[in-house]
């Protein structure tokens, strides 16, 4: 699942936590795709529950690299 950090009416940080109390999302690949590098901010992500932290603009075969080993995983 991709998460922007930087969202109108929460954050990605709160929106990812909020994911993993669900039962059935607890265990699903995260990936924050924004664009806050800082260390900081990655420290967040990963408090948050992340399972990736990736900055604007992404590489695209990072991104479909992380998105294909979380499908390969639910199988």
């Amino acid at each position: 699942m991709l998460l922007d950090i930087g969202l109108p009416d929460t954050d990605g940080y709160a929106l990812a936590r909020q994911l993993r109390a669900i039962p059935e999302l607890a265990s699903a690949t995260l990936v924050a795709l924004t664009g806050y590098g800082q260390q900081e901010d990655r420290r967040l992500a990963e408090e948050a529950g992340f399972n990736h932290h990736l900055v604007k603009p992404a590489d695209l075969a990072q991104v479909s690299e992380i998105l294909a080993t979380a499908q390969r995983s639910r199988r």
